[in-house]
């Protein structure tokens, strides 16, 4: 074998190692520019090697009716594959504008024109999915796979709010397959990785790995209870034909349709034009919900795509300009470990300052010890960071050239920085965790959370009282808050009669937040606010959760599997047992009043909140809601009875208007609650 023979072996190892991590796994290991440079480079050297392709890699075997396309392949062996009509390809990338205006000569030529008409698109950085109706029913939900045939998830996107499933009442081909992205706005992917942080587990990398992820679960409740979105822009088949002229008039079809679509889509009558809305489109899209990655530039007329044809991965009509990520070279200083109120030990780059995407970056993620070893981070090491995602500071990678001489590999330790207790990992787990239940840090996160807004609402009790009260051994769980007095705070620095006495009753005025607080408050993995309070919805007590089997608990609506165990494992534990029981002696309210089935006035109701209110927050005006029996959502859809719609309204209430949602400004929002 040649060594050009073997570098093409090489690649093409790299490349299938790189799709598994990207597409199964959903947890890439290198940056979209370096997988892109390796690919090219495997595809370059094969037009060397092979310039009439007669030998394929040795996994890219043809199916009946059509090659396999090079897309890579997300199936896995757990979900049920489905056939796509129309081969879904993926698309081809350059990230230089030269190479953006070669395509346009490319189609100038071959359809001898001095000009094409284009429409640009904003390339989201999601999961790939086509969704068919039939006679205008959603039938099916199926990932990319290998191009040919792929999962079917339908299941799991059953609770996309934007997404109908019922097209009837429009003029819809008999049969449609529409293209899109599955995503995960940036909103739902701060929340779960808060939710995350709480329970000490690290952190979720980017909105992309973790809406892959999602879409992949095997428990559809477990799926819904993280919130994915769907954006659609493109076409696959259609039954019959001659439905649609061009793609601005399919996106003006599905726009009419109600079904979501692209924000931004600008018409170009050239390659010129095209670029403009490139550029125009880099300075929006920070603003956008969804993560976008680049622009994605499509000839209109559908007859002119037909006629470019395409290769066995990509379309020759349409191409994908990726916008490059802002990052910043800057030096490592210090790798800290933060332990979490679970135990989970992350690790934690301490940075030079240095401005990123429009904010100041010190810190950032180095996710665990194996992720250190792969990338060898040392302490001293000149870095370049950029935000995964444009959300999360990350070290991409070491800038080697510029180590110094006397460096040495980081050595993640084998004990707690905190309490000295020998750490432990599981097995298939990268995080190394603290098994000690009152190692310091982990009584102050349990603390911190259960005090904070979302949970027991405890005002005065902030991180620094807490630092004091766990290191002068004062509160050693949660329920030893409700043994202190007002002398036990007046020992703790900057303290005064006053200000114990505040805290004294901020403490006792929290017994009394309800059991769907206190349930959330209690930190059990998985579960947070919603969860908490669909849980008292069905049980009117600590004690009679204590006794529900996991079995019991799938049966809640929002309650999956995963979560289910957790409950049961957290009333299982013994010290959490003792802690319930120490709650429950001090007065705190671990009941409520049992209440008949649909007696609560607003049962069943959904309302949605936007814009900005006067006279009350918006976790205000939720909890009001909630009292009365009804639930609030952070979508609009056809299931919407109520949007309360304040200054700043947007989106939503054109929805809601669209969807003949009855909306109520916050003057009828008040008199509505007032007559309940």
């Amino acid at each position: 074998m040649s060594g050009g023979e073997d570098r093409l072996e090489e690649l093409r190892g790299l490349v299938r190692d790189h799709d598994r991590r990207y597409y199964r796994d959903a947890s890439p290991i290198i940056s979209d520019r370096e997988y892109d440079l390796i690919k090219r480079e495997m595809e370059d050297l094969e037009a060397e090697l092979d310039p009439l392709g007669l030998f394929k890699a040795e996994d890219s075997p043809d199916l009946i009716g059509f090659p396999v396309p090079a897309v890579g392949d997300d199936r896995l062996e757990e979900f049920v594959s489905h056939r796509h009509l129309v081969p879904m390809l993926s698309l081809d990338n350059t990230y230089d504008q030269k190479e953006f205006f070669d395509f346009d000569q490319r189609l100038r030529k071959l359809f001898d024109r001095s000009e094409l008409p284009y429409v640009v698109e904003p390339k989201i950085d999601g999961v790939a999915v086509s969704i068919t109706y039939e006679g205008g029913i959603l039938k099916t939900a199926v990932t990319r796979g290998n191009g040919v045939e792929g999962d079917v998830i339908t299941q799991n996107l059953m609770h996309v709010d934007s997404l109908p499933h019922d097209l009837t009442s429009f003029e819809l081909p008999e049969i449609l397959e529409i293209r899109g992205e599955i995503y995960m706005n940036h909103e739902e992917f701060v929340r779960l990785n808060e939710l995350r942080e709480r329970d000490g587990l690290p952190l979720y990398a980017n909105p992309r790995n973790l809406a892959a992820g999602t879409v992949k679960l095997l428990d559809p409740k477990e799926a819904a209870t993280r919130k994915l979105e769907i954006v659609l822009y493109g076409m696959g088949a259609c039954i019959p034909e001659s439905h649609f002229p061009s793609q601005s008039a399919f996106h003006e079809a599905i726009r009419k349709w109600s079904l979501p679509t692209v924000e931004f889509l600008r018409s170009a009558s050239s390659a010129n034009e095209a670029w403009q809305a490139i550029l125009e489109l880099d300075e929006l899209r920070h603003g956008y919900g969804y993560p976008t990655d680049g622009a994605v530039i499509k000839l209109d007329p559908i007859e002119m795509q037909r006629q470019a044809g395409a290769t066995a991965k990509a379309p020759r009509w349409a191409i994908a300009y990726k916008f490059e990520s802002e990052r910043q070279e800057t030096v490592l200083e210090d790798i800290v470990l933060q332990v979490g109120r679970t135990g989970t030990v992350t690790p934690v780059a301490c940075l030079r300052p240095v401005q990123l995407a429009g904010t100041t970056v010190s810190r950032a993620s180095l996710h665990n010890a194996d992720e250190i070893a792969r990338k060898d981070i040392r302490v001293g090491d000149f870095v370049v960071v950029e935000k995964a995602g444009e959300i999360i500071p990350q070290v991409v990678e070491v800038v080697a050239a510029k180590r110094q001489t006397d460096s040495t590999p980081y050595l993640f330790p084998s004990s707690c920085p905190v309490c000295a207790r020998g750490l432990e990992r599981e097995d298939g787990e990268a995080a190394w965790r603290c098994p000690n239940p009152e190692c310091p840090e982990q009584v102050k996160g349990r603390l911190k959370y259960f005090a904070s807004r979302g949970c027991m609402d405890i005002d005065h009790l902030g991180e620094a009282v807490i630092e004091q009260l766990v290191d002068l051994g004062k509160a050693k769980r949660i329920s030893d808050l409700y043994t202190l007095g007002k002398e036990d705070f007046l020992a703790l620095d900057g303290f005064a009669e006053k200000s114990a006495e505040n805290l004294f009753n901020s403490i006792v005025s929290s017994k009394n937040k309800g059991l769907a607080r206190l349930l959330c408050a209690l930190g059990i993995k998985h579960v947070g606010s919603s969860a908490a309070k669909e849980l008292a919805r069905n049980y009117e007590s600590l004690a009679f959760l204590a006794e529900a089997t996991a079995e019991d608990l799938v049966e809640i609506d929002g309650i999956g599997a995963i979560m289910a165990e957790s409950v049961v494992e957290f009333f299982a534990s013994h010290e959490n047992r003792l802690i319930i029981e120490g709650l429950s002696s001090a007065g705190v309210e671990t009941s409520r009043e049992p209440t008949e089935p649909g007696s609560s006035p607003l049962a069943g109701t959904v309302f949605v909140l936007t814009g900005s209110l006067e006279s009350l927050t918006r976790n205000q005006a939720a909890e009001r809601i909630e009292s009365l029996g009804a639930k609030v959502s952070s979508s609009v859809s056809a299931k919407t009875d109520y949007l309360v719609a304040g200054p700043g309204a947007g989106s939503k209430l054109a929805k809601a208007e669209s969807l003949g949602v009855e909306v109520l400004d916050e003057e009828a929002f008040l008199a509505f609650l007032g007559n309940q």
